[in-house]
């Protein structure tokens, strides 16, 4: 029986109701379920103090689960980053452990890395994933249950037919990214990784494209985009144009500036993000990408916890 520890490293679970949804749910799956002590904690807009929240990862790093799962995201891994038990982290990765988590969760999986080269997992929560009232998506569910197996190598989707190639493309590097606003918040900092010929994957939520564009610029003038192998774009949800206002101005608008801008492959569709249907993608680990037609792979083979 597989062993999951959860617990909240971010802001506070207010919707107590979908996290025991996602609870039950978890155990639903043949699972131990371990809920850290200070899950439901509150403190301002935070799941506890800083100190409640670095000791609920020390527990996480210490429980020998095979995956140590976040509640939620939101806001909150930032103001730790300095005082993540790193050297317990990547031991625990070492000897199984699976850190898994997405949004928030991207500031501790790029410092990791940067720090300890050990790979995470960018994947659900249980709050929003888990514990949605409609229930978890197949997809998602799927490459979850692929993860506790150890059996997940690769995911793969349909591009959009403007982005075929027909010829065929293919590219071997790191796998790295996440949150395109908790990424540009390291950008400068120690926690940012230092990754050339990567393949690089971006998702956010309720970003207006021109706050997108602005994020992806900053990227683009800080050498970060140009130093990759590809920019793969995974859902840029819930967010509103405005009517009267924007004239025309959209995400393709972006699209198409960023396209002229870069000397590397740009490609979309990506099923991940703060939608309900998304892949398991492991930050850091080295993979092989290809595109033939309008299909997209991205392969990884069996892993351990580190990258070096």
């Amino acid at each position: 029986m597989h062993h999951i520890y959860i617990f909240s490293p971010s802001s506070a679970v207010r919707d107590k109701a979908a996290f025991r949804r996602g609870i039950q749910r978890l155990r639903g799956l043949d699972c131990t379920v371990a809920i850290d002590e200070a899950a439901l904690s509150s403190h301002m807009r935070f799941a506890g103090d800083d100190a409640t929240r670095l000791a609920a990862i020390g527990r996480a790093a210490a429980a020998g689960a095979d995956i140590a799962m976040i509640s939620r995201g939101g806001y909150g891994l930032t103001r730790l980053l300095a005082e993540l038990p790193y050297a317990a982290i990547a031991e625990s990765a070492a000897h199984g452990t699976r850190w898994v988590g997405l949004s928030d969760f991207t500031a501790f999986q790029a410092a990791v890395y940067a720090k300890t080269g050990t790979v995470s997992w960018q994947g659900p929560d249980v709050v929003a994933d888990f514990g949605a009232a409609e229930g978890p998506d197949d997809i998602m569910q799927a490459c979850f249950e692929d993860l506790l197996l150890g059996q997940g190598e690769g995911a793969g989707w349909r591009l959009p037919a403007a982005e075929a190639v027909a010829a065929g493309w293919e590219a071997s590097g790191r796998l790295w990214g996440g949150n395109l606003s908790v990424l540009c918040g390291l950008l400068g900092t120690p926690y940012f990784p230092s990754i050339r010929g990567g393949l690089l994957f971006l998702e956010d939520v309720g970003e207006h494209p021109y706050r997108i564009e602005r994020m992806l610029t900053q990227l683009l003038h800080a050498g970060v985009l140009g130093r990759q192998k590809a920019l793969v774009l995974g859902q840029f949800s819930n967010f509103k144009l405005v009517r009267g206002y924007d004239r025309g101005f959209s995400l393709a608008t972006v699209l198409d500036r960023l396209r002229s801008q870069l000397p590397i492959p740009v490609f979309t569709g990506l099923p991940f993000g703060h939608v309900p249907t998304k892949v398991l993608l492991p930050f850091g680990a080295q993979v092989d990408f290809s595109v033939q037609g309008r299909d997209a792979m991205v392969l990884w083979g069996p892993l351990d916890g580190h990258t070096h």
